[in-house]
């Protein structure tokens, strides 16, 4: 073989290797502010693209088609001055299913405490000895947290080292004055998230995303009726949970994600009796009760 040719061999795989674990889209929408320049909110999404996929989040060596799909939309709500921002975020990321082209949602949260500073054409970068941005920290947290429940997914409670890693965006940031970060904020936050991550109380949602996806949706392809049985056993483990716990931000969560593939689900193939699954899905999530009305 040419030795160019050997040397370009050796850098694509080198390259394929060790490719960043995240391949997010960015978006973001100024629509409600008005008279503002429009050309930092491009920049800003640019930078935070880059920032995201470019950056080396883990040890781990991740193939080019294994990186996690994901996606972060920022809405704009207000802009009090040249530099700073309020709004919401909603973050989004899925995951492949065994032998199939089908991807499922893993993630997806509204985060409504979301303020920020920046100045186009700054350099956004993470410290972790020190809180610099709350953007930064922000988007560093919300990584993390795709990626542990990303891992999860694969390994029983293989994501603890990432929600580590998100555990201590939080306690950085509560040195800060921004909401979303401490015990005392109220609502969905992002302190209460990981917390409820990390709680032996909360075990059984952890359990529930390895049973739903390895137990379940891997095997659809294979055996359907064993498929649908580990799925409904895993939404027992969540009724296990909203039983001690109603308010359970992590089911509330996983039914977010959840609610429509669930519904297809037990809509079609085998026959199975879903009274006890309807029952438990009405009362975990009962503003999604016109959808489980489609389950028979």
């Amino acid at each position: 073989m040419n030795r160019y040719i050997q040397v370009l061999v050796v850098l694509l795989f080198s390259m394929q290797l060790t490719a960043q674990e995240i391949n997010a889209t960015v978006t973001i929408n100024s629509d409600n502010v008005s008279g503002s320049n429009k050309q930092v909110y491009q920049t800003l999404e640019r930078s935070l693209t880059e920032y995201i996929n470019q950056k080396k989040w883990t040890e781990s060596n991740f193939k080019s088609q294994e990186r996690i799909q994901c996606a972060f939309t920022l809405t704009i709500l207000d802009q009090p001055s040249s530099n700073e921002f309020v709004g919401n975020i909603q973050i989004q990321s899925t995951r492949p299913i065994y032998n199939t082209s089908y991807f499922t949602p893993i993630f997806n949260f509204k985060d409504d405490d979301f303020s920020f500073q920046y100045t186009e054409f700054e350099i956004l970068q993470y410290n972790k000895n020190n809180f610099e941005s709350n953007l930064v920290s922000i988007v560093t947290f919300y990584v993390y947290s795709i990626l542990g429940m990303d891992a999860d997914s694969f390994t029983n409670k293989g994501g603890t080292e990432y929600y580590k890693q998100a555990e201590g965006v939080v306690n950085q940031a509560q040195q800060s004055s921004y909401i979303g970060w401490n015990q005392s904020d109220r609502g969905p936050t992002r302190f209460r998230l990981i917390n409820d991550i990390l709680s032996g109380a909360y075990d059984n949602y952890r359990t529930s995303l390895y049973n739903y996806h390895r137990n379940g949706l891997d095997i659809m392809s294979d055996d359907e009726k064993d498929a649908k049985d580990n799925i409904s056993e895993t939404i027992q483990l969540l009724r296990d949970i909203y039983n001690r716990r109603p308010n359970s931000l992590l089911v509330r969560t996983f039914m977010d994600s959840k609610a429509d593939e669930i519904v297809e689900i037990f809509s079609d193939g085998p026959r199975f009796n879903a009274d006890k699954l309807k029952e438990s899905l009405i009362k975990m999530s009962p503003v999604n009760m016109s959808k489980w009305d489609k389950i028979q």
